[in-house]
């Protein structure tokens, strides 16, 4: 096979290198050091796939079993690796198939590059056969997209998908490529793109608001941090242990940071938001300064936004101006990537302790203990709950595994329980809540990381809106852990319609298949507990195995996740029961 390199070679004296544009995009993606990408072919996309054929050697492409797995799957690998994903698809319904994942990234801050077919330029507008207009659909769900219709466009265009998709604030890109500009020549050339006019990706330090910011963490007697997931994002891990430390100061945080902060560091206090931990939650509306660290004040932390930390002075850390009193008023915003941030106020603060401030969380945890986390990681009831099977994991795996949630009562409790000592450590859908996230996310985020473990937790409901992703387990032998905690039921709705809904279960229980026949029908080693007394050594077993495992534990049916915010209400005033 002819390289690029040897048609250089032979086309040297015509000083051009003529290839097609489906080649164009295979040589884009070499270039931006792209060696994985999940999706699914299509007669629009068909030029591309032909050309990926013959790069086997160099670009491994996961045939996914729907579009919506291949986003999920790109968004596990980049959310785990810290690379861009990339996911591929045909025009119509492949590409308004990735819609959900494209949204999940939007929200979530996920770099996804997203590549679909489209019908040749001269058929767009026409209703032609599998066409739809794929930049309209995504543009509320993209942080850029764009269509090409002319293969000289390719190069410009794919390397400023891969620039913006990746730098400050990472998000999704698509870019629709119709099926004339795949087939059609150029005269290829790749530059990376290293800025767009008008977009700056990482806004300035300003050192006014940072010496501001500093003097309000000085001279705090009840300071608290919260930290998001941009503290992961922009690599300030080791900035953010050092500021809590140097500062003395409680630090908690939202779903999507955790990790960030080993869970056993004494001055992690735990979980905000609705589900989250009930020291950090009531305490928020006694300190005195709030510093918020690449989060965004999503509704599920605040709970009503009237009552929200109203005492306090807030410091607003964020790459992004637009997320800056959007919903909480700033008295400081510190604009930038956190790391530059972190490392620029560290050298301003003044080393401090807030002892009886800190045994104020001690004593709130306490509370909580003995009111919910005993009940619900050492439990004296018959069945089996959803807390005691992440603290086995947890025993099991020494803290080290990636966790991989999808979304209802069992997402609450597995970021509730999981323990970690490594970053990147907790993947789940947190802004648009997407059931079916979990299984191609742990697929993903195992190819991102084949050193670690990778454990998928996930409910019977969201299971099976993407079960079908087992046929990638199968034919690439993906090693990850799949753990279905089942209580027949759409667990979180369920407890909604029990709390606020006199018990009308409307549409929620489920009548579930035998999922280990399934798991055994794609050859994955499975088993099922259903007592406490197996329990312990079939995670033990699972966790020691080098293939892909499935777990099935049938848990409790009327479990509630506590403590809660109820909707609408203000953050102290969360319940334990």
């Amino acid at each position: 096979m002819e390289t690029l390199k040897e048609k250089k070679t032979v086309q040297e004296q015509q000083k051009s290198v003529k290839i097609s544009g489906a080649e164009a995009i295979i040589h884009c993606l070499l270039a931006e050091g792209v060696d994985l990408i999940y999706g699914y072919p299509g007669g629009a996309i068909m030029p591309v796939y032909d050309e990926l054929y013959k790069f086997q050697d160099k670009l491994t492409h996961i045939l996914t079993r729907h579009e919506q797995g291949a986003t999920h799957a790109a968004q596990g690998y980049a959310r785990v690796s810290g690379r861009v994903g990339v996911a591929i698809a045909t025009s119509g319904p492949g590409a308004t198939n990735l819609v959900t994942g494209l949204a999940d990234a939007q929200i979530d801050s996920t770099p996804l590059v997203c590549i679909t077919g489209q019908v040749p330029r001269h058929l767009l507008g026409s209703d032609a056969f599998q066409e739809t207009d794929i930049i309209g659909i995504s543009t509320p769900v993209t942080k850029w997209n764009y269509q090409v219709t002319k293969a000289s466009e390719i190069p410009e265009i794919m390397a400023k998908a891969f620039y913006i998709a990746k730098s400050g604030r990472p998000g999704p890109v698509l870019v629709d490529i119709t099926k004339n500009a795949q087939f059609d020549e150029l005269d290829f050339s790749y530059t990376k793109c290293t800025g767009v006019r008008s977009y700056k990706p990482a806004p300035k330090p300003d050192a006014e608001a940072l010496k501001q910011a500093a003097d309000l963490i000085n001279n705090a007697k009840k300071p608290l941090i919260v930290w998001g997931q941009g503290v992961i994002l922009g690599k300030a891990e080791e900035e953010l242990k050092a500021l809590v430390e140097k500062a003395g100061i409680p630090a908690a945080w939202t779903i999507m940071g955790a990790s960030a902060l080993d869970t056993d560091h004494p001055l992690n206090v735990g979980m905000v938001g609705m589900h989250g931990n009930y020291g950090p939650n009531i305490l928020t509306n006694e300190c005195d300064v709030l510093i918020a660290i690449g989060m965004r004040f999503d509704d599920r932390v605040t709970g009503r936004l009237e009552d929200y930390a109203k005492q306090a002075k807030v410091i607003h850390f964020e790459i992004d101006p637009a997320e800056v009193n959007k919903n909480v008023h700033a008295d400081v915003a510190v604009l930038g990537n956190s790391k530059e941030t972190l490392s620029l106020i560290l050298s301003l603060i003044n080393p401090n302790t807030h002892k009886e401030w800190l045994q104020l969380f001690a004593e709130k945890y306490q509370i909580e203990y003995d009111t919910v986390i005993k009940n619900d990681i050492h439990p004296t009831k018959e069945g089996l709950t959803m807390g005691e099977v992440i603290e086995e994991i947890n025993l099991a795996s020494d803290q080290k595994a990636v966790i991989v949630t999808d979304v209802g009562q069992h997402q609450m409790i597995g970021c509730r329980y999981a323990k970690f000592k490594q970053s990147k450590s907790n993947i789940t859908s947190g802004g648009l809540g997407t059931m079916g996230f979990a299984l191609p996310a742990a697929i993903g985020a195992k190819m991102g990381a084949m050193d670690r473990e990778v454990v998928a937790i996930i409910g019977d409901g969201g299971y099976q809106m993407t079960i079908q992703e087992l046929g990638v387990i199968f034919q690439h032998n993906v090693p990850v852990k799949i753990v279905v905690l089942n209580n027949d039921h759409l667990g979180m709705v369920r407890q909604w319609q029990e709390l606020f809904f006199d018990r009308r279960y409307a549409s929620t229980v489920m009548t579930n298949p035998d999922f280990v026949k399934i798991a055994e029908g794609y050859h994955i080693e499975a088993k099922r507990v259903t007592e406490r007394k197996d329990l312990k050594s079939t995670v033990q077993e699972m966790m020691a195995s080098k293939n892909p495992y499935f777990l099935e534990v049938k848990v409790e049916k009327e479990d509630n996740v506590f403590p809660m915010i109820p909707s609408g209400a203000a953050v102290s005033e969360i319940r334990l029961k």
